[in-house]
């Protein structure tokens, strides 16, 4: 099977307090692909215009944005090409989240670690770039449209996206741009859960394939995949180190 679309993410693992703030705030668990108790039941709608986007992609962490496979590629290279980098790229671990706003949406974004996360998206956006279909016409020129720099626009063309490498910024969206009016309500409500989920150091210890199954249709985990397999495997003591 072939989807419309694939993605690299991060997400938080399943059992931890961030995943089950982010399933909640979004109304929707991308590991199950299930609606969620809406956390903003007292916001109803200013909640729903505002995370329906993020709510579509579900609750992550971009590091390789989404994509349509290049013709003679399929869906089982790229879950086995993504297993082989995930094996020789070491967990992060340390990485403190807080609440940010980011030309005009909220986000979680790190305090740490940045290099680090700079490095692990740069190695997922090139590494895996042959199973990229170029971008079409279309693509190009809604992007174009909001604006970009002479270099933004060459990665545009490059990598299929302006905002990578020197331009990445790891962040967890959990809105759009939000209007004057409803932005203070928000950030008012969404403040102390974010604080609470983010209160423990988190440990970027996998990455997740995920795939869009039809144009318009919700992005869901496919594929979760630990990192540094082959590092742990080559460790002293272990059955199959040499």
């Amino acid at each position: 099977m072939t989807a419309a679309r694939y993605a690299v993410y991060w997400a938080p693992e399943p059992a931890t307090e961030l995943a089950r703030f982010g399933a909640r705030w979004l109304g929707r668990d991308a590991e199950t692909g299930q609606r969620t108790t809406a956390l903003a039941a007292g916001l109803p709608l200013s909640w729903e215009r505002a995370t329906e986007e993020a709510r579509l992609y579900g609750f992550h962490a971009t590091l390789k944005p989404p994509f349509r496979l290049r013709e003679g590629c399929d869906e089982a290279a790229l879950e086995a090409a993504l297993e082989a980098l995930c094996a020789m790229l070491g967990p992060i671990d340390g990485v403190k989240l807080r609440l940010a706003a980011l030309d005009g949406f909220l986000a979680l974004v790190p305090g740490s670690r940045l290099a680090d996360l700079g490095d692990l998206a740069r190695r997922c956006v090139t590494a895996l770039d042959e199973f990229r279909a170029p971008a079409d016409a279309a693509e190009l020129a809604r992007r174009r449209a909001a604006g970009l720099t002479a270099r933004q626009d060459t990665m545009l063309v490059r990598w299929g996206y302006p905002y990578v490498l020197e331009e990445f910024r790891f962040h967890l969206t959990l809105t759009r741009r939000l209007s004057q009016e409803t932005g203070p309500e928000i950030v008012n409500f969404l403040a102390p859960h974010a604080e609470h989920a983010c209160a423990a150091p988190q440990r970027v210890g996998s990455l997740c394939l995920f795939a869009q199954a039809a144009p318009g249709a919700p992005f869901n985990v496919l594929r979760r995949i630990p990192l540094g397999a082959a590092a742990r495997m080559a460790e002293p003591g272990t059955p199959s180190a040499r």
